[in-house]
């Protein structure tokens, strides 16, 4: 077993220049604290830019050196990149974008060149350490082309990639110009997680419309590799922020805080400065609810904490100078002598100062425009050892599909804000109990530990069936056995599925015809006596006979319905009616008229709609639709519906490729293929003996015996590759034959 390695834009230390030399703290952050059972461990260890530039050899040696011993290792980079890499792309193109602020984006070519080129030298740096038995795990925004950057150099790692920030709707994400790039480059993972089923929902939906992959229940197949997308809700250490609650240092902080704050109600804002917050906005519905609930006023203190960040950056000096108007103007417009409405303070406070004001607040007011999690509100959970106090939550925060015992709110409704303002302050006290006993079974039991051991345990169950479906592919080995058997046996029949196994799909399904090299396989295999060829598919008669009239091989057309045996004649499998078309057309043509793009193909005895070349999401949609309603109307009519590769299909119950190609197994052979690509195959797999060679072109589970590679958007290189082995052997067996007779 491997060693893990966690990569981060930043290491879980701060390193300062002093004058006496490099001084080093220990992150306190949450991440840091659930990591540390991972990266302190064994060879384990954790790679990320150290927090400032280094430019002296010595230094870097020094720094290399002292994390070594943290199991840490530094990622250096210059001035420039880190301007460019984390103040330019990261913080202005991707932060303000995937929280909603489109207009704050800068889309800059520069900056997105030195993205990519930090990327790559994360990569080059993780490879100084990993190997392909390793677990990668890499963790946010800053670092989104990395997980394939390092599959593309070790394709067997574990590699595991969280998201702390939103990931946002198509519509959000579709305007930046590398969108597809950042895609694929996160796509290199065997598991993706983000804090919400909305961050799921939002990347899948950007998956299939520029990437072009479906998902099922949030499975990827991303070339020959299951990709797993799901949610894991981040937590923090409770029992770290329940203990400093209940410390004796934390007791003398809050009678210090008493002195100032006096008999009022006290609400705490704790946030870092940015625009996403909604610090304003906060700020403004403390003032509407002054207003329209005077009798507050003196009663009630807002004690608002901002931490500085960026502030040299022009968008967040001007949130700054924002936020201190309006501290300045509600202040002057509400306050009296003997009380301040808000109590502002622009720093950071050690811990033990925030769990005092976490324990002794009445109300914290937890209301971002948009936010990944958000841990503030869970910190002031876990620090209510009472379990009095009420948490108003914004909706934006991911923290909002946890906590629904919280007051929920639009933060950018202020009057509804104002409202829970008031509701906070007037809730009785067996409420405030019964709602906070709820809100601390919930952050107690996923806390950061929880998250870390379920986000490792998700990623496990990844690489199982990853190995599951790389046992069913066919090997060398197992290719070799098939084509041993082929040249041994005296009497052979191959089922060969059209569509998506020996041609790729097309847009336009009439574009898909034979191509020349494919007309020359099927020659070749047909040519050797010991061979029955059969083309198995779900096109109609006329289009079969169009193609492959002309050759000696056998056809099953409309999944079975028609079948044609030698030529030229067709002969239906069974006494068909086609009467239910005329009350199932219209219900098509509706879809069709609904969903733009999509079509009808009418054949003989089953009509099939397509949605290729429609929007992919609405077509999903659609088809789902369409099928439970037919599946609803036709309960009662001898027909079924047929999902198939972007189509939805109704014919003749009854009816299959399996029961179709039943009717030349009557004969006895000695070897047997049949290969296909979707689940209509999969009768024709169970409805062969078990020494048949079954194969299923794709990785999608199967009871076909083995696996092949999928057609890729041109050709079906593998299948192909295959037949032409087989028709080569013939033809070598059939030269040696002809020459041993020859000789005698």
């Amino acid at each position: 077993m491997g060693k893990t390695i966690i990569i981060s834009n930043r290491l879980p230390v701060s390193i300062q220049k002093k004058e006496d030399g490099l001084s080093y703290t220990p992150s306190a952050g949450g991440l840091a604290t659930g990591l540390g059972s991972i990266y302190k461990s064994g060879d384990n260890v954790w790679l990320g830019w150290p927090g400032l530039y280094v430019t002296n050899d010595n230094e870097k040696e020094e720094i290399t050196y002292n994390l070594k011993n943290e199991n840490m290792a530094p990622v250096f980079l210059t001035k420039e990149e880190i301007e460019k890499f984390y103040e330019g792309f990261s913080n202005t193109t991707l932060w303000p974008l995937f929280h909603y602020f489109p207009s704050y984006t800068s889309f800059d070519e520069g900056y997105w060149e030195t993205y990519k080129l930090v990327n790559q030298i994360f990569c080059d740096e993780t490879l100084k350490y990993a190997n392909n038995d390793d677990i990668i795990w890499i963790h946010d925004y800053q670092l989104l082309l990395l997980p394939n950057m390092i599959r593309e150099k070790l394709p067997d790692a574990t590699i595991g990639f969280f998201q702390h920030i939103p990931f946002p709707s198509f519509e959000i994400f579709r305007n930046l110009p590398w969108r597809k790039e950042l895609l694929e480059g996160m796509l290199g993972s065997d598991l993706i997680g983000f804090h919400t089923y909305d961050d799921v929902r939002h990347f899948l939906s950007s998956v299939n419309r520029l990437v072009g992959l479906d998902n099922k229940m949030g499975e990827l197949r991303v070339e020959e590799r299951i990709c797993m997308v799901d949610s894991f809700p981040m937590g923090i250490d409770y029992e770290k922020f329940d203990k400093a609650a209940r410390s004796e240092n934390t007791a003398k902080e809050i009678a210090s805080y008493d002195e100032f704050l006096g008999d009022t109600k006290t609400i705490v804002s704790i946030d870092r400065l940015d625009y996403s917050k909604g610090i304003p906005d906060r700020l403004l519905a403390f003032d509407l609810f002054l207003e329209n609930y005077p009798e507050y006023k003196g009663q009630v203190t807002l004690l608002m904490i901002v931490v500085p960040s960026r502030d040299q950056v022009e968008l967040y000096k001007q949130l700054k100078v924002e936020i201190d108007e309006l501290v300045g103007r509600i202040n002057g417009k509400h306050g009296k002598i003997d009380w301040t409405p808000i109590r502002y303070f622009y720093r950071s406070f050690p811990f033990t100062s925030l769990s005092a004001m976490y324990r002794l607040s009445d109300i914290a007011l937890v209301t971002p425009l948009r936010d990944g999690m958000n841990l503030v509100c869970k910190e002031y959970i876990a620090s209510k050892i009472d379990q009095t106090g009420v948490l108003i939550l914004s909706e934006m925060a991911g923290a909002a599909k946890e906590l629904s015992d919280a007051l929920i709110i639009n933060p950018n409704n202020l009057p509804e804000m104002a409202d829970a303002i008031y509701k906070a302050l007037t809730m009785s006290e067996e409420e405030q109990i019964r709602r906070m006993d709820e809100l601390q079974s919930v952050v107690k039991r996923y806390d950061i530990h929880n998250w870390v051991q379920l986000f490792m345990r998700s990623l496990d169950v990844v690489k199982e069936k990853q190995h599951e479906m790389s046992v069913k592919q066919l090997s060398n080995q197992s290719k070799l056995e098939l084509i041993e058997d082929y040249k041994k046996a005296e009497k052979r029949i191959l089922f060969l599925d059209y569509d998506g196994t020996l041609v790729p799909f097309k847009q336009n399904p009439k574009q898909a015809r034979p191509d020349k090299e494919l007309y020359g396989i099927l020659e070749d295999l047909s040519s050797d006596p010991k061979n029955k060829i059969v083309i198995i598919s779900g096109r109609d008669r006329d289009t079969l006979d169009d193609w492959f009239g002309k050759l000696s091989i056998d056809l099953i057309a409309e999944h079975g319905v028609w079948l044609r045996e030698g030529r030229p004649y067709w002969s239906m499998i069974d006494y068909l009616t086609d009467e239910w078309k005329a009350e199932i057309s219209p219900i098509l043509e509706m879809f069709v008229a609904r969903t733009p793009g999509s079509f009808i193909e009418t054949k003989g005895y089953s009509l099939v709609w397509h949605y290729r070349k429609s929007d992919p999401a609405l077509g999903e949609l659609r088809s789902r639709e369409l099928v439970s309603h037919l599946q609803f109307i036709t309960t009662n009519m001898n027909i079924k519906v047929l999902e198939g590769n972007k189509v939805v299909e109704v014919k003749n119950a009854g009816i299959n490729k399996g029961k179709a190609a039943l009717r030349w197994l009557n004969e006895s052979f000695n070897f047997i293929l049949a290969a296909g690509d979707d689940w209509t195959d999969e009768d024709t797999f169970n409805a062969m003996p078990d020494s048949a060679y079954t194969l299923k072109i794709g990785n999608t589970p199967t009871s076909a015996r083995y696996n092949l590679h999928e057609c890729g958007p041109d050709y079906c290189t593998e299948m192909r590759s295959l037949l032409i082995t087989l028709a080569q052997e013939g033809h070598q067996i059939r030269r040696k034959v002809l020459s041993n007779k020859a000789e005698s």
